[in-house]
C-alpha cells in the first residue's frame, strides 16, 4: 500500500532505524505503506506482539517504534514499562483515543490513530526527524497540549466506533450497534444478524459511548436506546425486560430497573 504524500529525500540525514509492533496484520502493512518511499527510514523489524517486540528492541536498538497499544499478553504499554529508560523514540498508533494520556505520561512522542491518515502521519515522521536529529521543539510544552487538544476535538462526538474484534479492526457508525452482552473475559457486539468477540471490559467500552444513545440495563447488558421498542413487567410483576425491534428480549438488571425507567420513559 503507498502512502498517498509525495516522499520527501533526506539524503544528509541519518537512516532512522525502525521497528513497527502490531499483532494484526494489517496494522503493520498500514504503517508500512505510509513508510513506503520515504528514504531516510529504514523497517528493520516487525514484531506481532509485546514480548516479541521487548526482544527484538533489546537486540536491535531501532531508533524508533511504531507500536500498537492493544495486544493481547504483553501490551503497548508492558512494553514501554519493560524497557524503561532504553525505550526508543516511541509512536502510539491505535484505534482508541482513550489512552493518549497515559501514552504522553510513558514519554511517546506522538500518538496515530487508525486508521492513518497521511497528512497526520507525515506530522509524526518530522517529529521523529527533529528528535533523532537532537533539536528541540521550538513548542516545548505547547506541541503537547496541542496533541492533546486536536484528539479531543476528533473525538469528543465520535462518528464512528472503532473496536478490535478477534478477527480484526471493525468500523461502525453508532447507530448501527444494537446491543452489546458481556461474556466471560470477551464482549459480545451485535449489528444486525452480525456478532463481534471483543476482548474489552464493559465498562471500557462504555464509556468509549455517547451517554444520549446508549444504556447500561444490566451488568452483563447495555444497548442502543433506538433499538428498544418495548419495556415489560416480567415473572412476578416486580423485574422488566426490553424487547427490540427485532423481538430478542433483554433482561433489566435489578439495580439498573428505576434508571432505565425513567430514560426511557423520558424519550422522544
Amino acid at each position: 500500500m503507498r502512502s498517498l504524500w509525495s516522499p520527501q529525500k533526506h539524503s544528509d540525514a541519518k537512516m532512522i532505524r525502525a521497528v513497527i509492533v502490531d499483532d494484526e496484520a494489517l496494522g503493520r502493512e498500514a504503517v508500512r505503506g505510509q513508510l513506503h518511499g520515504c528514504t531516510d527510514f529504514e523497517v528493520i523489524a516487525e514484531c506481532t506482539g509485546g514480548a516479541d517486540a521487548i526482544a527484538r528492541i533489546r537486540e536491535l536498538l531501532p531508533d524508533v517504534v511504531f507500536l500498537d497499544i492493544q495486544m493481547p499478553g504483553v501490551d503497548g504499554f508492558d512494553v514501554l514499562t519493560e524497557l524503561g529508560e532504553r525505550a526508543p523514540i516511541t509512536v502510539m498508533v491505535t484505534a482508541f483515543d482513550q489512552y493518549a494520556v497515559r501514552a504522553f505520561e510513558h514519554y511517546a512522542l506522538d500518538y496515530v490513530l487508525k486508521p492513518i491518515e497521511p497528512g497526520r502521519f507525515t506530522q509524526t515522521l518530522e517529529r521523529i526527524r527533529r528528535r533523532v536529529a537532537g533539536a528541540r521543539s521550538e513548542k516545548g510544552t505547547s506541541e503537547l497540549r496541542d496533541l492533546l487538544a486536536d484528539l479531543s476535538g476528533r473525538t469528543a462526538c465520535p462518528e464512528r466506533l472503532v473496536f478490535k474484534a478477534t478477527r480484526g479492526l471493525v468500523f461502525l457508525e453508532p447507530d448501527e450497534l444494537e446491543w452489546v452482552e458481556s461474556t466471560g473475559n470477551y464482549l459480545k457486539v451485535h449489528v444486525g444478524a452480525e456478532e463481534y468477540l471483543v476482548r474489552e471490559t464493559m465498562a471500557g467500552f462504555c464509556n468509549r459511548l455517547d451517554a444520549a444513545r446508549f444504556l447500561r440495563i444490566h451488568r452483563s447488558f447495555f444497548v442502543n436506546v433506538n433499538y428498544v421498542r418495548e419495556i415489560r413487567l416480567t415473572g412476578a410483576g416486580t423485574d422488566y425486560e426490553l424487547v427490540l425491534r427485532t423481538g430478542r428480549t433483554l433482561p433489566v438488571g435489578r439495580s439498573y430497573r428505576d434508571a432505565v425507567v425513567a430514560r426511557l420513559e423520558g424519550q422522544p
